[in-house]
């Protein structure tokens, strides 16, 4: 693999998407450092969220571009956001409103539950943890 440095370490913001047109995106609470989701951003969502200021993602589910919290009022304030060296990932630091649910499930984070590793790694959700 060859490296770009005007890439790596230039001052451009030039977003590397993958095939389907999406970049991967981490989002942390910009309080805690805590990840609360992993989503993907489509050019168009990227753009939004520069613009407004709250993040914006694609659904490969639904295909559609949404405003996290939009019916849930729980939008996520951008903070901070960061791109990666080769700049294929992206990671936010936010601020999520009203009950500060980033899960569908109305989990503070989409990560609430624990898996093994090692011996124990045929073991699924042993903490049977909850969404809180």
């Amino acid at each position: 693999m060859s490296h770009d440095p005007a890439l790596e370490t230039g001052t451009a913001f030039t977003p590397q998407f993958d095939a389907s047109g999406l970049i991967p995106v981490i989002v942390t609470d910009a309080a805690t450092g805590e990840v609360v989701m992993f989503a993907w951003m489509n050019a168009e969502a990227l753009a939004l969220t520069r613009t407004t200021g709250f993040a914006h993602y694609w659904s490969r589910s639904r295909k559609a571009l949404w405003k996290k919290g939009e019916t849930s009022g729980n939008v996520q304030r951008v903070v901070e956001m960061r791109v990666d060296c080769d700049q294929d990932a992206l990671w936010l630091r936010v601020e999520t409103a009203g009950d500060g649910a980033n899960c569908h499930t109305g989990a503070k984070s989409c990560f609430y539950r624990t898996l093994p590793t090692g011996e124990d790694a045929d073991l699924l959700f042993p903490d049977r943890a909850a969404p809180a």
